[in-house]
């Protein structure tokens, strides 16, 4: 959530930067004006008449208790409480309407991110590695994995209806196999901190991370079955969610600051208005597994520390020897939480296309002024927002899409990327 008082004293440069995503994005912070100003009336009006009240307080203190001037004066206290009172709950009022603006309201991009309003304006910054040389037409990994009979996405259907698929034998093994080498990379080399954090989370959490209000349709509620139970659960769309919040309504010691956490979770994303996107394979899923790394920094070192992040997740593709590029994403293809986004596209040969793998991101302070995470500078210092980060590394369907595309053989078989064979047991996948 952006600044409420950044806001209203800035509120042509906000627009301005908000316009950078969309005009949409601009407008949104129209009521803001009228909002802002009454808001400004108010504290005046509060601050005048909170001096009139302690001149008549100086006044009855002076007064004899018995004469008509303290009765006058007291009458004049109890008058000026109840207005004060009257204009206090009105700027509460006021401040509430500002907030339930500012929470559907994106964050403003860094000047640093290009202009642009889809992924045809993004900037690619650097590839690593080369395309996979083929002697035979490359297949798609659906085609590779029906053959192998490794993916099932008919008896998934059957089970569980689109966007679902059941891993058999060597895929399921994969999977397995990624999510412990991803996870042993990051905390025995990176410094990382395991954590397994639930899979449910309350809507505060999601709101947290700026999924809540805005894309609500994107999320799967679970029905409330306790009549006691005060608030609603859903199944995460990514660990960023339960992780970030990990720390919400606290206020860190600035020393431990950066703090690094990974985690895997499986994901659950409804993908609403997807409708004909990438619905073959299992590029676009409701459900999939995902090893998340999320940083907690300074303002002064979140930069840098986006970059430590970028590169820890590119770090996944090289061990795996996976040709990818990284993509800085245009203002008006971050996710709205974002100030900057990398992402990182690997190469899929079956499909001739480049796919998002993992998207790292830097909010600012924008999910940890509503989640309420802080931090001390120094024992007595006054607290401070942190400045969160995250990225996938990796998001695991995709990293088993590119090695089954990348490392496929003329016979049908899939070679093992070296990295992983002492997870996987074998060198080549050659079907259930």
């Amino acid at each position: 959530m952006l600044d409420l008082r950044h806001v209203v004293d800035h509120l042509d440069d906000v627009r301005r930067g908000l316009a950078r995503r969309s005009n949409a994005a601009a407008e949104a912070l129209a009521p803001i004006a009228e909002l802002g100003q009454k808001r400004k009336d108010l504290i005046a009006l509060t601050e005048t008449k909170a001096a009139a009240r302690n001149q008549a307080n100086d006044r009855m203190a002076k007064a004899d208790k018995k004469s008509a001037e303290f009765a006058e004066q007291r009458e004049a206290l109890k008058q000026l409480s109840a207005e004060i009172k009257d204009a206090e709950k009105q700027l509460g009022e006021i401040e509430e309407q500002i907030k339930e603006v500012l929470a559907r309201v994106p964050n403003v991009p860094d000047p640093s991110v290009p202009d642009g309003q889809d992924e045809t304006h993004n900037v690619v910054v650097r590839h690593w590695g080369d395309k996979p040389e083929m002697s035979f037409a490359p297949k798609s990994h659906w085609d590779i994995g029906a053959a192998l009979g490794i993916l099932d996405f008919e008896r998934a259907a059957k089970l569980s209806g689109a966007r679902f698929t059941v891993l058999w034998g060597a895929a399921a093994r994969l999977e397995r196999a990624l999510i412990n080498f991803m996870l042993d990379l990051h905390t025995r080399e990176q410094g990382y901190t395991e954590v397994l954090p639930p899979f449910l989370v309350k809507d505060s959490a999601l709101f947290g991370t700026g999924q809540l209000p805005k894309f609500a349709d994107d999320l799967f509620k679970t029905h409330k079955s306790d009549p006691e139970r005060a608030y609603d659960l859903y199944l995460i769309p990514t660990a960023e969610v339960p992780v970030t919040n990990l720390h919400a309504d606290e206020i860190l010691d600035g020393a431990r600051l950066p703090i690094g956490y990974t985690a895997y979770t499986p994901c659950f994303r409804a993908e609403a208005g997807s409708h004909g996107k990438d619905v073959r394979g299992l590029i676009r899923q409701h459900q999939f597994d995902k090893v998340e790394i999320v940083r907690f920094s300074t303002p002064e070192t979140s930069n840098e520390q986006h970059e430590l992040l970028v590169g820890h997740a590119e770090e996944v593709l090289k061990r795996l020897k996976l040709h990818y590029r990284v993509s800085l994403l245009c203002a008006g293809d971050m996710g709205g939480a974002s100030q900057k986004t990398y992402d990182l596209e690997v190469w899929l040969p079956g499909q001739g296309v480049y796919r998002e793998i993992s998207s790292c991101s830097n909010f600012g302070d924008y999910q940890a002024r509503r989640a309420a995470i802080r931090y001390r500078p120094e024992p007595k210092a006054k607290p401070r927002l942190v400045h969160t980060l995250n990225g996938s590394a990796l998001a695991v369907g995709r990293t088993v899409i590119a090695i089954l595309e990348q490392y496929q053989q003329a016979d049908g078989s899939v070679v093992v990327p070296e990295a992983l064979r002492p997870f996987m047991g074998c060198e080549v996948i050659r079907g259930v």
